[in-house]
C-alpha cells in the first residue's frame, strides 16, 4: 500500500480519538438537548467537556465554542450570517485574499450577487500576503476581512496576527479560516486577535464531519452573527440541528492530544520537511518550491517538478505516494490551481506542482526517493 501523504486533505484518526468515539457511540447515544432524562444529561457532560478541550486550546471561553460540520460551514455562517447586518448598518464591502479556499471564495460571491463588493488582494510571488495592502483597503463601510491562516495548498502562513492587531482598534469585523493550522500551530492561533475562526477535526487527526465555529466577544458581546439554517435553537440558535455526540467527543480529544503533543510534533514535522529538501537538492532533479519557506507551516509543501506533468506523476508514482496536486475541494476540477495563479506563477509551472503533506510518521522517506527517482524519468 502507498504511503499516505495528503494530510492536508484528512489526517488518519488517532486510535486515542477512536477509542473514545466507540464509547460515546456504543454508551453515550442520549441527544444532547434532551433534559429530561439521564441519557441527555450524559450526553451533554460530552459535549461541553469537549467545547471545554477546544477553549483550552485556543485560550478563549467556552461560550465563545460552537459545535459545526466543519470549516467549511463555519467559513459560510461567518460570512452569510453578517449579512442582515450589513444591510442594517450599509456595511457592503469586504476584503478577503485570492488564495482563500473555495469555502470562504464561493460564499463571498454568493454576497456579490446581492450588491456586496469584494476586494481580493492578490499574494507576492512567494504566496505571502501584505498585510499593509489589506488594511488600506478597509473602508467606512467594510464590514469584514476574511484571510486564512495557513494556505492549504502551498503552507503559507499568513500575517493574521499583523491584521487582526490593527482591525482589534476598528468596527471591522476579521475572520480567520485556521483549517490548515488548528491544533498545529498552537501558541500563534492564541495571541491573534479575530472575530471569527473556523477549524475542522479532520485536519488534526479528529473524526470527518464535525468542527467548530469561535466567535469572540468584544466588550462581553459576540458578533451579530445570525443563521444561514433553521429547524432548532442548539448551539444557541448559531447551528440548528441534534449535536453528534460521539463526534464531539472525539473533536475533543484530538484538542485534548494536541495541546500535549503540538509542540513534539512540529519538530517532527519540521525534521521530515528537512529530509525532503535534502533529497531534492541531492538528487539532482529540476524542482522549485512553490511558497515561501521561511514562513511555512513544517508539514507542507509544494513543489513543481519542472517539465515533469503533475497528473503524470502521481499516476506513476501512486503505489509508492498518495499525494495531490492541489485543494481536495478541487480534485475533479482540471482548472489550473487559483492559488498558484494568484501568486503569478506561469501556467508550466502551475502545471507540474504536487502537494506532499505528512503527518508524525516519517518511514515514507524512502518511498519518497522512489518518487524523486521516477519524477526525473518523466
Amino acid at each position: 500500500m502507498s504511503n499516505y501523504l495528503d494530510y492536508n486533505a484528512s489526517t488518519p484518526i488517532d486510535p486515542r480519538v477512536l477509542n473514545v468515539m466507540i464509547d460515546a457511540f456504543k454508551n453515550k447515544y442520549g441527544n444532547a438537548d434532551s433534559r429530561t432524562h439521564a441519557f441527555g444529561k450524559s450526553a451533554r457532560r460530552i459535549v461541553e467537556e469537549s467545547r471545554g478541550n477546544i477553549a483550552e486550546l485556543l485560550d478563549i471561553n467556552k461560550d465563545e465554542v460552537f459545535f459545526t460540520s466543519g470549516a467549511t460551514e463555519s467559513d459560510n455562517i461567518s460570512i452569510l450570517g453578517l449579512q442582515e447586518y450589513a444591510e442594517k448598518f450599509s456595511k457592503k464591502h469586504i476584503i478577503t485574499t485570492a488564495i482563500e479556499h473555495k469555502a470562504v471564495l464561493e460564499p463571498l460571491s454568493v454576497l456579490e450577487s446581492k450588491g456586496f463588493e469584494v476586494t481580493y488582494i492578490k499574494p507576492d510571488i512567494n504566496g505571502r500576503i501584505n498585510p499593509d495592502e489589506v488594511l488600506s483597503n478597509v473602508r467606512n463601510d467594510t464590514l469584514l476581512v476574511s484571510v486564512m491562516h495557513t494556505n492549504n495548498e502551498t503552507g503559507v502562513i499568513q500575517p493574521i496576527d499583523i491584521i487582526g492587531e490593527a482591525l482589534d482598534k476598528t468596527d471591522v469585523f476579521f475572520h480567520v479560516d485556521a483549517a490548515q493550522s488548528f491544533g498545529k500551530l498552537v501558541d500563534e492561533l492564541k495571541s491573534v486577535k479575530y472575530s471569527f475562526l473556523s477549524a475542522s477535526a479532520h485536519k488534526m487527526y479528529g473524526p470527518q464531519g464535525i468542527g467548530t465555529l469561535i466567535l469572540r466577544k468584544k466588550k462581553f458581546k459576540s458578533p451579530p452573527i445570525k443563521s444561514i439554517m433553521y429547524g432548532g435553537s442548539q448551539e444557541h440558535g448559531i447551528r440548528p440541528g441534534t449535536i453528534p455526540t460521539a463526534l464531539v467527543a472525539g473533536f475533543g480529544k484530538a484538542c485534548e492530544i494536541a495541546l500535549s503533543e503540538y509542540q513534539s510534533n512540529l519538530l517532527k514535522y519540521q525534521q521530515i520537511k528537512k529530509q525532503i529538501i535534502e533529497m531534492l537538492d541531492s538528487s539532482g532533479i529540476d524542482y522549485v518550491i512553490n511558497g515561501d519557506v521561511e514562513h511555512s507551516i513544517p508539514n507542507t509543501i509544494n513543489i513543481s517538478f519542472n517539465g515533469v506533468n503533475s497528473e503524470a506523476l502521481m499516476l506513476a508514482t501512486k503505489q509508492y505516494c498518495s499525494i495531490s496536486n492541489g485543494s481536495a475541494c478541487n480534485s475533479h476540477s482540471y482548472k489550473p490551481s487559483h492559488v498558484l495563479t494568484a501568486m503569478g506563477l506561469d501556467i508550466e509551472r502551475i502545471e507540474s506542482a504536487v502537494r506532499i503533506s505528512w503527518g508524525v510518521d516519517d518511514s515514507f522517506i524512502n518511498d519518497f526517493h522512489s518518487l524523486i527517482q521516477i519524477a526525473m524519468t518523466l
